[in-house]
């Protein structure tokens, strides 16, 4: 039995998020499909932890073991044949027997992309949030560095997290600006709680709205209170850039 780790890159979009469901789309359904195919018998993928539905990925890292003798090559080609065109195996390669893809994981990397301007983008509406109001992205960077270090962030979780501990280490968070009309927000962490990114984001656009100040996240923060955070950014904003391992 040889374990295999896989790189992929998927348009977020049409499916259910990236864990198998019994009657909706998912990514992890789909390339569980493609290696029944290609082995003959089911393959049991294990991501490096779930995007939500809308939410797309650059480099999400999974693994998977099988004893079909086929080469990390053959796995490459015969699943990017199969797959929908929305979904991409960037690599795959031979790992140690006891790499595990979510256990082994050192920091993920997120990116939220804002289109701020007044005209929206056709081209780009599946991967932004729009907004059109110019955003003070100035205040937004001075708010942003508030997340940094190891915290609690408890006000900026999800309902329904599958966590033991709210507490993570934020190693970067960082806001630019882009071209005048596009802002980037970057995050690394050692883990993230249920929509965590997408509240953090809400927050940080009604500081760059004027509405919320930096003492104010500082407070929020500190209050652990999911009430006191703003509305949760829409997923299809949301990239899973990369996700860092020892090797």
């Amino acid at each position: 039995m040889k374990n295999f780790r896989i790189v992929v890159e998927y348009d977020g979009t049409a499916y259910h998020g990236w864990q198998r469901q019994k009657k909706d789309r998912t990514i992890q359904g789909e390339i569980e499909k493609a290696l029944l195919t290609m082995t003959g018998k089911p393959v049991s993928l294990t991501g490096s932890g779930r995007t939500d539905a809308g939410v797309h990925a650059l480099g999400q890292t999974a693994s998977f073991k099988s004893d079909a003798g086929l080469s990390p090559d053959i796995f490459f080609k015969g699943l990017n044949s199969l797959l929908p065109a929305d979904i991409y195996i960037k690599t795959c390669q031979l790992v140690d027997p006891d790499f595990h893809a979510r256990y082994d994981v050192l920091s993920k990397i997120y990116q939220y992309r804002i289109l701020n301007r007044e005209k929206p983008s056709v081209m780009k509406r599946h991967c932004v949030w729009h907004i059109r109001r110019l955003l003070d992205v100035e205040a937004m960077q001075e708010a942003a560095s508030c997340f940094m270090g190891e915290k609690d962030f408890s006000a900026f979780e999800g309902t329904g997290s599958p966590r033991i501990s709210t507490v993570r280490h934020v190693m970067r968070a960082e806001i630019s600006h882009v071209k005048d009309d596009t802002i980037l927000f970057d995050i690394e962490a050692n883990g993230f709680l249920r929509y965590m990114v997408r509240n953090i984001v809400g927050t940080l656009v009604d500081v760059g709205r004027g509405k919320v100040t930096t003492l104010d996240v500082k407070k929020i923060l500190l209050s652990k209170d999911r009430n006191l955070a703003s509305a949760t950014a829409p997923a299809k904003g949301l990239f899973l850039i990369k996700v860092n391992y020892s090797y």
